[in-house]
């Protein structure tokens, strides 16, 4: 019997640093798709423990622990797939890994700096929601963070990027020192290599 062992085998430095930035048209589709395996993510992680504590014990967490517990269980996410790979589950899909600008796969104070910098979209997200509570009916405070969230995550991010016409990389990347580059699918996926 052959055993299998399953080890992730990066692409060399000189040639992840050589790879194109990906598209805006890709890193909206990236952040849509994330979207939806956060999802997943957050009703396993999150979801399901506070269901549970409310109905055994009778007690809501006020909102500042829901608030932080789904923004550590995030940066749990994001770092753990960016120091073991560079890519979450949806950037795998669309072949898009981040790496550090020397072309490595970040180290853990690097990934929580870009999770810490890529969360900073609530800052206009919450300014743009005060604007426009401001103006219209605070009834509809549903409708109006829905719309703000989706759009700043899936349109002010990724437009971010034509700020930098060299690299094109959006801000949250230039401030932490990393790259989003583009994976040609003519070469094998650079997840994992089983060795048989």
């Amino acid at each position: 019997m052959v055993k299998t062992s399953e080890t992730f085998i990066p692409l060399p430095a000189d040639y992840l640093k050589s790879l194109p930035a990906p598209t805006i048209k890709r890193r909206i589709a990236l952040n849509l798709y994330e979207m939806l395996v956060l999802m997943g993510v957050l009703a396993l992680t999150f979801l399901v423990p506070h269901l549970v504590i409310g109905v055994v014990f009778s007690v809501t967490a006020p909102a500042w622990l829901l608030l932080a517990h789904i923004y550590l269980m995030l940066a749990f996410y994001f770092s753990w797939y960016w120091t073991k790979t560079g890519q979450t589950l949806a950037m795998q899909t669309w072949r898009i890994q981040l790496i550090s600008t020397d072309g490595k796969i970040l180290q853990r104070p690097q990934a929580l700096m870009r999770y810490a910098y890529g969360s900073l979209w609530l800052l206009p997200a919450a300014f743009i929601l005060f604007i426009s509570l401001q103006m219209g009916n605070s009834k509809s405070i549903g409708t109006y963070f829905s719309i703000i969230f989706f759009s700043t995550t899936l349109f002010l991010w990724p437009l971010s990027a034509l700020l930098d016409r060299k690299n094109r990389q959006m801000l949250p990347d230039r401030w932490a020192k990393t790259r989003l580059v583009q994976l040609p699918s003519a070469i094998p996926h650079p997840i994992s290599s089983g060795e048989k």
